[in-house]
């Protein structure tokens, strides 16, 4: 009897010490006073006066800024930039294209008014979800990693599955991008992009875009439109709105905003055209989605990208992060390239352009792939020799990799 009471006890013992540890931990994760002043005065910094605000049916509020006044300008170089509305020279098949309409990432009765650009409204939780995963080892996309050593830390790693091409001078890239809804768990980032790079190995820089889904920093696991860029001489990227030096100027197409509807396994598959492209006279790097500009990165944020900003590397393909503790996530659709169309995730119109706007095809020879783990992750490049703008990169897999 006495040796069944001392067990029970040792039971009960060993409960208590995972229940206060569990309470640490918890305790841990809510930030200090002086954490929680620090925040209030980057919030403050991030959210700038707005003249109009909506909350939407997924718990986001949107607000229109000023657009001389949104949290670009407050980049130390950007301080006596001049708004550019547009740019001096586009692409050519923007220049033939006639747009009708506008494209929207907003629901219906949401519209800002003239001289504003509409901007996703910075939480005090966004920011302790972005601290906790920067704590972790994930503060963005990096699109241009070559090392599997560079993609892992004790806490958690990146799994790539892309398409690069370079290095070889460029000012734009193209390509479209099918959008899915991965299931993942809490604190893991799955994310879709074509990205640009420059810049000498210890000094690069890049600039990514295209849908992203990560629980612990949105209102659940929708596909988000996103952007995010590293400047020359930083270790740390920045993410959609959080910081200075993107330039928001449209209307209707916020970072951060939902994507909806997303591709069907076997169904219908939902792109989004996406287009980041250098105005050859100002340098600025433009981003266009479906055609229609949503905003810029000024030149003189790439002043060391040679041949006046333009660029060498460009990536299509996919990325996904896990903490070490869990297997890693879905990446794309959860679906092997070697599926095909509409089950596996893909970028295709693969194109690329030149400093005078004109465009080409990247030769089939001038992509490579690369995956930093196969057995999760693989890429694919598919293509028809006298179809070439149907160049894709098909990416993805099931994930369940540990470590």
């Amino acid at each position: 009897m006495a040796s069944f009471n001392h067990f029970v006890l040792l039971i009960l013992l060993i409960i208590t010490l995972i229940l206060s540890a569990e309470a640490t931990k918890e305790r841990r994760a809510i930030p200090s006073k002086a954490e929680r002043n620090e925040m209030k005065r980057q919030l403050k910094a991030i959210n700038k006066p707005a003249i109009k605000s909506f909350k939407t049916e997924h718990g986001d509020i949107f607000d229109c800024i000023d657009i001389h006044k949104q949290l670009a300008f407050d980049h130390h170089l950007l301080k006596n930039h001049s708004v550019q509305l547009k740019p001096t020279t586009v692409p050519e098949w923007i220049t033939g294209n006639n747009i009708s309409g506008s494209f929207s990432l907003l629901q219906e009765g949401i519209s800002c008014p003239n001289g504003t650009v509409i901007v996703k409204r910075t939480t005090m939780e966004d920011l302790m979800h972005a601290q906790r995963l920067k704590s972790m080892g994930f503060d963005g996309p990096r699109p241009f990693l070559t090392k599997t050593t560079n993609n892992t830390n004790s806490n958690g790693k990146l799994y790539v599955a892309r398409g690069n091409y370079g290095p070889d001078l460029f000012a734009g890239v193209r390509g479209n991008l099918n959008v899915w809804r991965p299931k993942i768990l809490e604190d893991q980032v799955s994310v879709a992009y074509i990205a640009v790079g420059g810049g000498a190995k210890d000094n690069f820089a890049s600039i990514s875009v295209g849908w992203k889904v990560n629980p612990s920093l949105y209102h659940g696991d929708y596909a988000r439109l996103y952007a995010s860029w590293t400047l020359h001489g930083s270790n740390t990227g920045c993410n959609d709105m959080s910081c200075p030096g993107f330039v928001q100027v449209s209307k209707t197409i916020p970072l951060g905003a939902v994507i909806q509807p997303t591709s069907y396994y076997k169904g219908p598959q939902y792109e989004l055209r996406l287009t980041l492209y250098q105005d050859h006279i100002k340098g600025d790097w433009w981003f266009a989605i479906n055609d229609e500009d949503v905003g810029y990165w000024p030149a003189s944020l790439f002043k060391s990208w040679r041949e006046s900003n333009a660029a060498s590397y460009a990536s299509w393909g996919g990325q996904v992060y896990s903490p070490v503790t869990k297997k890693s996530p879905p990446m794309g659709s959860g679906h092997w390239p070697s599926e095909g169309f509409q089950k596996s995730a893909y970028v295709s119109h693969l194109q690329m352009i030149l400093g005078d706007g004109r465009v080409f095809n990247p030769q089939t020879g001038t992509v490579k792939l690369y995956q930093t783990n196969q057995n999760c992750y693989k890429a694919r490049l598919v293509h028809e020799v006298y179809k070439p703008w149907l160049k894709s990169i098909y990416y993805g897999g099931p994930g369940g990799c540990i470590g």
